[in-house]
């Protein structure tokens, strides 16, 4: 019973700082880094923020799932989420034939699902300080069906503000 205890540790304040257990399925943490491979269209891949636990791989999986299975009309052709999100938010995806849009979208699919599943995660049994300089940590909320993620720690807010910025000026 006590191991079962150490192995659910929910997030927890302790004297100095909240501790984020890294199977609490509250948060989403991540590290900054590089895909091995390149992406155009998946949001997920064009991000530099990588899963660094096994929750946040499920979240991200099962986010871009149902992204994927949104449906969009564009030139009289059905598009999934991805390609129609990619499309609308990246003006540079707008000359190039919808065919090969999603062809693209599915060989990125591919990748990005092989690269995440192959990635190495911290012990699920293990914890780290909310406000740390090593991971993004988001709070998941849920908002009626829609999950929000919003920053939860100081280093966080910074790379949350300059990665939107660095999209925007990837459209510019």
């Amino acid at each position: 019973m006590e191991n079962n205890k150490k192995n659910f540790k929910d997030s927890k304040d302790s004297a100095n700082s909240k501790m984020i257990s890294f199977n609490d399925i509250n948060y989403a943490i991540y590290r900054i880094g590089k895909w091995k491979n390149s992406y155009k269209l998946n949001l997920i891949g064009i991000s530099n923020e990588i899963p660094a636990t096994e929750v946040t791989k499920d979240h991200v999986l099962f986010s871009m799932n149902e992204i994927r299975k949104s449906t969009f009309e564009i030139e009289g052709k059905e598009v999934n989420g991805i390609v129609g999100l990619s499309i609308q938010l990246n003006m540079s995806l707008r000359g190039i034939a919808i065919d090969d849009l999603i062809m693209e979208e599915k060989q990125e699919y591919e990748d990005i699902v092989d690269e995440i599943n192959s990635l190495e995660f911290e012990d699920s049994d293990g914890a780290i300080e909310l406000e740390n300089d090593k991971f993004l940590i988001y709070k998941l909320e849920k908002d009626h069906h829609v999950t929000n993620a919003k920053p939860a720690n100081a280093l966080t807010i910074k790379y949350h503000s300059e990665e939107i910025q660095r999209l925007k000026n990837m459209n510019g």
